[in-house]
């Protein structure tokens, strides 16, 4: 019998992700210091809003969502936070899922992420105009998270949207191998 994660549960393994995505940016943060202080980088690196957008994605949501990615699809079915709280990504019959839908469930989840950042981007080089798309923008960042939590409080299987598009779950498990 599948026992789904409930929210509080998903919350408290993203947290503990974050904590690993924490050390992840501070080390980016400390290599882009010193590569500004010896080439000055940034004055390359973030021009214009492109290459600001492309960078943070290049060296930030990329290597962020290999990590989902790869972790989910792994033997583990989970990220080092979901395993900690004894959870794991399955498909409808409770097996492992493929790296491709790993991918697809990381960038469907991080849409909202990804659209924020490029929308802050569209803020911070034109300051002066808060345009109505940007306002348009952020209300879709937040009906997409408002959708998703949703999702996951109100459907019996604990689905978040991105869960039910890409065709997985996220259940209880217990890693030695017997589900609680």
């Amino acid at each position: 019998m599948k026992i789904y994660a409930g929210f509080w549960e998903r919350v408290a393994a993203f947290v503990l992700d974050y904590g690993i995505i924490l050390v992840y940016l501070g080390a980016i943060t400390l290599f882009a210091l010193l590569m500004n202080s010896l080439f000055s980088v940034n004055q390359w690196l973030f021009t214009d809003r492109i290459r600001a957008q492309l960078s943070g994605f290049l060296f930030i949501t990329f290597p962020v969502s290999l990590y989902f990615a790869f972790s989910e699809s792994s033997i583990r079915q989970a990220t080092w936070g979901k395993q900690r709280l004894g959870l794991k990504v399955t498909d409808r019959n409770g097996n492992r899922i493929g790296f491709w839908r790993s991918v697809a469930r990381t960038g469907l989840k991080f849409i909202p992420w990804e659209l924020a950042h490029t929308l802050i981007w569209q803020i911070s080089f034109t300051p002066n105009q808060f345009s109505q798309l940007i306002i348009a923008g952020f209300i879709t960042v937040y009906l997409l998270i408002g959708a998703n939590i949703a999702s996951l409080i109100f459907r019996k299987d604990r689905q978040t949207l991105y869960d039910f598009i890409a065709g997985t779950y996220v259940v209880k498990h217990n890693f030695s191998g017997k589900v609680p």
